[in-house]
């Protein structure tokens, strides 16, 4: 079993920055990419980015790209999501994701970022 709690949230201005953490445990996942996702009110879940098992491969939705950037630390089993410029539209519950042998998912309970105008 694996328990992924994402901490860092929190309240912003526009053009603030914040950085999310995702702290796994339950079994090491230094083998599996990781990704973030939000979910603003209203809306359904989008992709935000994704990060390989070793780091050296990232992707970002557009809407994001060039402000946030996903690393990782795999001796401490954790994902981090920096979070630079943000904007109101940012404003979301943010899930920590990993997907196990292909098929399995597992889901952080989210944190909340919002960015005030």
């Amino acid at each position: 079993q694996v328990q992924l709690v994402e901490s860092g949230g929190g309240l912003v201005q526009a053009g603030g920055s914040l950085r999310l953490s995702c702290a796994a445990s339950g079994r090491t996942l230094s083998t599996a990419a990781m990704d973030w996702y939000r979910q603003a009110p209203g809306k359904e879940r989008e992709f935000v980015a994704t990060i390989s098992w070793s780091g050296g491969s990232t992707s970002y939705a557009d809407s994001v790209k060039g402000r946030f950037t996903i690393s990782r630390d795999n001796a401490k089993n954790t994902v981090y999501l920096q979070m630079n410029n943000l904007k109101p539209e940012d404003t979301a519950i943010y899930y920590c994701h990993v997907r196990l042998l292909g098929r399995i998912n597992y889901w952080g309970q989210g944190t909340q970022v919002t960015v005030s105008s």
